[in-house]
């Protein structure tokens, strides 16, 4: 049966690797600056890449190659650090190996908080605030992607 309940929300996000670099939208709340992978929700009758495509390019001005979905994880607000604002929200989100295509010259859309985007250097991210912060066990100071396709319920 087809429900058209929108409670749980679909998100995909691009983990583009460059020159020992991994593309991220650069974000600033009360506590700080954070990080993110680009991307976001999936519009009705948009594909899952083409979403990325257009998440990515909207947020960083990079044009993202999806190549295959690399993990998965669930993210159920009301378990998790923000759950004070997030205790209704659930997003499930598809992150995408992408290889990267270029710079293009495009009208940006940032998010609300969104401050830039940024190549950061993959040593560095043990050192910063990224969500999900298990990416910085997962793809680490090679860029090896290591760990399984789905994470579960993590932050």
């Amino acid at each position: 049966m087809i429900t058209r309940d929108r409670k749980v929300r679909l998100s995909v996000k691009a983990i583009v690797i460059r020159d020992g670099r991994l593309l991220l939208m650069r974000a600033k709340d009360r506590w700080g600056t954070y990080y993110l992978l680009p991307g976001g929700g999936q519009k009705n009758g948009e594909t899952l890449h083409d979403a990325l495509r257009r998440e990515c390019l909207e947020e960083t001005g990079v044009a993202a190659g999806p190549l295959r979905p690399r993990y998965i994880r669930d993210y159920v607000g009301k378990n998790h650090e923000f759950a004070r604002w997030d205790k209704d929200f659930h997003q499930v989100e598809i992150m995408f190996l992408c290889r990267y295509e270029g710079k293009k010259r495009t009208a940006r859309r940032p998010d609300v908080r969104q401050t830039g985007a940024v190549w950061m250097p993959l040593e560095r991210l043990a050192k910063i605030r990224l969500y999900p912060s298990i990416l910085k066990k997962l793809i680490g100071p090679a860029g090896r992607l290591s760990g399984p396709v789905y994470l579960g319920d993590v932050n």
